[in-house]
């Protein structure tokens, strides 16, 4: 626990990717991801978390693995929406970890960040591990 990984490289969101995003999720017509002022759909954050998340699973004092691996919880907590030229740079640390058994659900928090230093968002994510046998 308590543990912060360095933050990764820069991502920077484009209208294209939030295109591409609103389309997947099928709301690509909504009229907030299009346009001059357009925002990212709020679970866009995914995509730049989750890019932090290679930061646990290469941690050799940790031995995860996704194949081993369920995630049992996501919440977003936003300071403002993500924008087109937005560079932003994830950086996670570990908030909590509870063995039960063979088992340990490991929570930790993502924090988004332009690279001028301007924070957006934090992502809070629980997975549930089990150890290797």
């Amino acid at each position: 626990m308590g543990r912060t990984y360095p933050p990764t490289a820069p991502y920077q969101v484009s209208q294209a990717k939030i295109t591409e995003f609103a389309v997947a999720i099928g709301d690509g017509d909504n009229p907030a991801y299009q346009g001059p002022g357009a925002i990212a759909p709020p679970t866009f954050a995914a995509v730049l978390s989750a890019a932090a998340w290679n930061a646990i699973f290469t941690d050799p004092d940790l031995d995860l693995a996704l194949s081993r691996t369920v995630h049992v919880d996501q919440r977003f907590e936003f300071i403002r929406p993500l924008r087109p030229g937005d560079d932003v740079r994830a950086q996670l640390t570990i908030d909590n970890v509870r063995a039960r058994g063979s088992m340990a659900l490991i929570t930790f928090s993502v924090k988004l960040t332009t690279t001028d230093g301007e924070d957006v968002a934090v992502a809070t994510s629980t997975l549930m591990h089990q150890e290797a046998k």
